[in-house]
């Protein structure tokens, strides 16, 4: 087979994500025609389609060795860096694309993405923008920088801007998924008019559709479920959560025995180590961890604490979970003795690596809050390494909690276990333990916030939460939801956005027939 055939049968391999069967090839290639440009940058992709981001970034580097003006593999390898959150590196990459060939479209929606990750919302909307009129420009396809565009605009709580755009992809793409899910969180279904109704039965009529991928149809079936929900139809919204659920279990492969495994693991490594003992330098800004369940309330909780004049809202950062993974964890498994070498170290790279990370935010405030759910696993890292920080736990009726997440869609791999009744209830359970375990070590350390307390006694349970933070009373905390400074990028940006409500307490009943794995598995 020649080099052209042998390049096409890996560009076929990696079409259809055979990416492991591309990388074997592009080896193969490399040793017949080494410092090839095209083959280490497509080596490269396959390593980030494999997670494996180290090594995409050799690749990308030997390919732009191999040739300087492989503008593809730049943009590739400012991809990789932003994705392990080395955010300056990346942007000066994007830059330089941008001075090489303004024309190139894809530096603009990365470079976009980078921006809105580090929650410059404004500044990736300009991008965005530009990168619409480069699309124009040369008659390329803006459906993805205008999906993009328009949840910027609703991270920010502009409504009317969001709608816009999604009002122009769907002239474009009447069935386009992204948008139509962007505008099933924006609806309430509760007030009807026509426009909500025909939007219903265009959801239904892409289910019947044959050219569209079963994630994709989840996502729609997510966002019939809602509608149903809104309408008070918990009959007709089970059937459409079951299916989304179904579809999502079918392409992603849950994670809930290496999730349990961490969290046993945490448990007993933690079991012996004094986690008041602490000689730490730290910075001093202070963190408040905001964790707990997804779905328990920590976005609303962010927005509470945020919204104080002293505060700045970070939201749901990764940077805990991946310092710790890359400095504690060796062959997926916690290494003990690399714990207790930091932790008796004078140093602290751990708090100087996060604060590294946190200044690519464009932060004036001395307090941040992080709002990553899954930090309750790390309470005792945090407490080892951020001495002066405050975690916040969010706590919510298991049921409504367990519910809540099985009826909405979660893009992160993390939560690979959040599409199936009995792993949900299997990781709320052991998430439970490990709380009383944190709190039987460190009760000082943590204050929980119950959402049925909440709102049912905003005032006073606001008071208590901004007591625990060392922060005076401010009324901005209590009128949250009029303060869109902190930007909302999870699924509970609809909610976070409106008052207090009590219609989501007990929420459970109306279900309990349809999900009894579930329930009858809580323990």
């Amino acid at each position: 087979m020649d080099f052209v055939k042998k390049v096409e049968t890996l560009q076929n391999y990696f079409k259809t994500g055979n990416y492991k069967k591309v990388l074997e090839g592009c080896r193969s290639l490399n040793k017949k025609v080494p410092k090839n440009s095209f083959i280490l940058n497509l080596a490269g992709m396959a390593c980030q389609n494999l997670q494996n981001h180290h090594k995409a970034i050799n690749f990308f580097e030997s390919a732009i060795k191999a040739d300087n003006s492989n503008i593809a593999a730049m943009n590739n390898l400012a991809n990789s860096l932003k994705y392990l959150e080395e955010y300056s590196e990346a942007e000066e990459i994007y830059k330089k694309i941008l001075i090489k060939n303004p024309n190139y479209i894809n530096v603009y929606n990365n470079y976009a993405n980078l921006k809105s990750d580090i929650n410059d919302i404004e500044g990736a909307i300009k991008l965005y923008e530009q990168g619409l009129i480069v699309a124009k420009k040369n008659n390329i396809n803006p459906l993805l920088i205008l999906n993009h565009l328009a949840t910027s605009y609703q991270s920010l709580n502009k409504k009317e801007e969001a709608l816009n755009i999604i009002d122009e992809i769907l002239k474009i793409d009447p069935n386009n998924v992204g948008a139509n899910v962007i505008l099933s969180s924006i609806y309430k279904y509760s007030n009807v008019s026509e426009k909500t109704t025909s939007h219903i039965s265009k959801m239904k009529n892409i289910l019947k559709e044959k050219n569209f991928t079963d994630l994709d149809k989840s996502r729609i079936s997510f966002a019939l479920g809602k509608a149903y929900e809104d309408l008070k139809k918990p009959e007709k919204a089970i059937e459409f959560i079951l299916s989304a659920n179904e579809l999502a279990q079918s392409k992603r492969k849950s994670n809930i025995n290496e999730e349990i495994i961490t969290m046993n693991e945490v448990m007993s490594i933690f079991e012996d180590i004094d986690l008041n003992l602490s000689n730490k330098i730290f910075s001093d800004n202070k963190i408040i961890f905001i964790c707990g369940m997804p779905r328990s309330g920590t976005t609303l909780t962010e927005q509470i604490i945020s919204s104080h004049k002293k505060v700045y809202g970070a939201g749901e950062l990764r940077f805990i979970n991946s310092i710790i993974e890359n400095k504690f964890f060796k062959n997926k498994k916690l290494d003990l003795q690399n714990i207790i070498q930091f932790q008796k170290s004078n140093q602290n790279l751990i708090n100087d690596q996060y604060f590294r990370q946190i200044s690519n935010f464009n932060v004036d405030e001395k307090i941040i809050t992080d709002k990553a759910p899954l930090n309750f696993i790390f309470i005792g890292f945090i407490k080892i390494f951020f001495p002066n920080s405050k975690i916040v736990h969010c706590k919510r009726n298991p049921k409504d909690n367990c519910l809540s997440i099985y009826k909405n869609n979660f893009s992160s791999s993390k939560l690979n276990w959040a599409f199936n009744q009995k792993d949900i209830s299997n990781f709320y359970n052991r998430y439970d333990s490990l709380m009383k375990f944190w709190f039987s070590k460190i009760p000082e350390f943590i204050h929980t916030v119950e959402y049925e307390k909440l709102v049912s006694d905003k005032e006073n349970e606001i008071n208590k939460l901004l007591k625990f933070c060392d922060l005076e009373w401010d009324d901005n905390c209590l009128n949250f939801y009029k303060n869109s400074k902190t930007p909302i990028k999870t699924v509970s940006i609809s909610q976070a956005r409106e008052p207090i409500y009590k219609s989501s307490v007990n929420s459970n009943d109306k279900y309990k027939d349809y999900l009894k794995e579930m329930f009858e598995n809580l323990i």
